[in-house]
């Protein structure tokens, strides 16, 4: 990974801290069960904190996008828990970057979506990613994403196979009140 990468998880990761509460980081870890560490930034902070990134650090191409979004969602140091915000600024850098996104972003999502822990990420990463990415795809390109959402569909981690429902068709697409149509997991939002 480049230095550009990495200031700019730098950055986001600075600046989520600091827009952090402490009332808000309990309620989001309890609401993901102390699964994950969080910061307390809002939903609104979050976003404008990746807008701002954006503006800091022009013109990330698709690898740069990936690796940020990766790094975002990794632990932010070795023995600490993965933060909620973090995952959520990762989301949100793939939803306003879903133009670059290609097929063979899709195995990355996937793990991104096994590893979420909580559905407030799944939802976003299957609506606001996935979905678009699919839409975006013809040809071949297209061929090849159907085979991997076809595994999704035999996947073992209901999550994912919640997400093969989503994006095959198998479900209306409604997310609003459940963890993006998953009505035994809560999708309150941060």
């Amino acid at each position: 990974m480049n230095g550009k990468v990495h200031d700019a998880a730098a950055f986001i990761d600075a600046t989520l801290q600091n827009e952090g509460s402490w009332y808000r980081a309990d309620d989001v870890e309890t609401r993901v069960g102390g699964a994950l560490s969080s910061y307390g930034a809002s939903v609104g902070a979050i976003r404008g904190t990746v807008r701002d990134a954006g503006r800091k650090f022009k013109d990330l191409d698709h690898d740069e996008v990936t690796a940020l979004a990766s790094l975002l969602w990794g632990q932010p140091g070795p023995g600490r828990r993965p933060v909620f915000e973090r995952r959520l600024a990762a989301v949100v850098l793939l939803q306003s970057q879903a133009g670059l996104l290609r097929h063979t972003d899709l195995t990355r999502v996937e793990g991104f979506i096994r590893t979420a822990r909580a559905a407030e990420l799944v939802a976003p990463l299957i609506a606001d990613v996935v979905m678009p990415l699919l839409a975006a795809l013809e040809g071949k390109d297209r061929q090849r994403a159907e085979t991997v959402i076809g595994r999704w569909h035999q996947d073992p981690d209901e999550w994912v196979r919640h997400a093969a429902s989503l994006t095959s068709g198998n479900s209306d697409g409604n997310t609003a009140g459940t963890a993006g149509g998953n009505p035994n997991r809560s999708a309150r939002t941060a």
